[in-house]
């Protein structure tokens, strides 16, 4: 007769663990002792069980997971533009080194004063991917349109409302949603290059919690496929010429959690435009977090920066950028840092053979019900926004900031009160003189800054 694994062993059920824990506690609260309340409001039990599954969708949740064709991942290393020649080899250079794609930054520079032809020579955009971020989209394309004569792969790395959000000097009017429009319409003939981004940065980078940076994230997407519905286009145009664009934080389980509870409540969303086919077209880019990132020790941002890859690839990236540690604190992050950088997508693929599972945390007791726990308080204040008027109106009002700044206040806070981040408030290198940045005290008050928590403790 076969006989079951420990089956001498009597069957344990989740209420038995919790009455021999309370025992164990010998009058400790078990909530007050064991439970861990998180910023987005999560109670996060010290055990789950099969039990904690019965009641959570965890059929639909999985599906979405799997739009994936491939569990692999496109390792894009973002490079700021110097000059044509200089960016030219820097792309080269990242592309012959590990880099799948690559993202240039072009900042502030005139798009139309680029050589472009010297920017992207012996670059061919079919085989490699490039992004292009930069607000003059358009200007991109009719560069593009000059010399490429192919099917070229990347897409524009523009996110107008984000742009607005942080920049009180620019403004979102009819011209600008046409030219979002113009931009789709100009790249319909290249279904492997995107038209613009829905991105997640500047939220993240303000000091929004996981729930806010899902729900405010989602409804700009929402802003996206509304206004662009109203100049007539329809909303497959729309949802299948951008990509999401998602900084990862170092809460490990709760930044992979995130991940999944995003393409789930999108999923969502396009039933409600009855597109829910569209789900397959859903790509998510992750970058890791330089709001955790330390000046004083900035090499343990290499280990931040590495545990953050690891919560996006696990949690289903379809593309990683994971940034230089030297990158937030200085102009221009040095050689060795980008190499670095580059090589954790390497590292996790050729060693730790990361690529070869799509949805990995599938089945997880704790991530399945921290994954579903995401989604509902994220729909709540995605609930919240629509009721405002959407994410364009809540912001007029201040919702947004006020929310954001809540959260931030109260990372400041714990951090106050003794939680660690190596490097920031404990086990760092003390500066010789004082240099606390000042950058952001001339900021306009009703745009969101992009922000570093450690700078409350330099």
């Amino acid at each position: 007769m076969k006989q079951t694994l420990f089956s001498e062993f009597p069957e344990i059920t989740k209420n038995d663990w919790i009455a021999q824990v309370t025992k164990d506690l010998k009058g400790k609260n078990f909530d007050d002792t064991l439970v861990w309340h998180t910023f987005e409001n999560l109670d996060i039990q010290p055990y789950y069980s099969q039990e904690d599954l019965q009641n959570l969708p965890i059929e639909q949740i999985q599906a979405v997971q799997k739009n994936k064709k491939s569990a692999n991942w496109q390792n894009r290393p973002l490079v700021k533009y110097t000059n044509e020649k200089e960016t030219n080899l820097l792309v080269i250079s990242n592309l012959q080194k590990g880099a799948d794609a690559v993202i240039i930054d072009f900042g502030n520079i005139d798009i139309n004063q680029i050589d472009w032809v010297k920017l992207l020579n012996n670059i061919k955009l079919s085989d490699s991917p490039i992004y292009f971020k930069t607000l003059q989209s358009l200007d991109v394309l009719a560069n593009l349109t000059k010399f490429v004569h192919y099917q070229p792969k990347g897409g524009l790395y523009t996110d107008i409302i984000a742009s607005t959000f942080s920049n009180e000097s620019l403004e979102l009017t009819i011209n600008t949603w046409e030219n979002t429009k113009k931009a789709i319409l100009q790249t319909n003939q290249y279904p492997n290059f995107q038209a613009f981004t829905v991105s997640s940065h500047l939220f993240h980078n303000a000091g929004a919690n996981a729930v806010q940076e899902l729900a405010f994230t989602l409804a700009s997407a929402v802003e996206y496929l509304d206004k662009l519905t109203e100049l007539e286009l329809s909303p497959e145009q729309i949802i299948t010429k951008f990509e999401f664009s998602v900084s990862i934080g170092t809460n490990y389980f709760l930044e992979i959690a995130k991940l999944r509870a995003l393409r789930y409540l999108w999923s969502k969303i396009l039933d409600s435009y009855n597109f829910s086919d569209l789900i397959n077209n859903c790509l998510v880019h992750c970058q890791t977090s330089s709001f955790y990132d330390s000046a004083l020790s900035p090499y343990t941002n290499m280990l931040r920066a590495t545990t953050e890859a690891m919560s996006a690839v696990m949690g289903g990236c379809d593309s990683l950028t994971a940034m230089a540690y030297d990158s937030s604190i200085s102009e221009q992050s040095t050689e060795l840092g980008e190499r670095i950088a580059r090589n954790i997508s390497v590292l996790m693929k050729e060693e730790a053979h990361l690529d070869k599972t799509i949805d990995p945390s599938a089945g997880s007791y704790y991530i399945e019900n921290l994954t579903y726990q995401l989604t509902l308080e994220a729909w709540k204040l995605f609930q919240k926004i629509e009721s405002l008027g959407g994410l364009l109106a809540a912001f007029k009002q201040g919702f947004v900031q006020d929310e954001i700044n809540h959260s931030y206040q109260a990372k400041i806070q714990n951090l106050q009160k003794g939680q660690v981040m190596v490097g920031v408030n404990k086990f760092r290198v003390e500066p010789e003189i004082d240099k606390k940045s000042s950058e952001n005290e001339f900021l306009k008050e009703n745009a969101l800054q992009n922000k570093r928590i450690s700078e409350v403790f330099e």
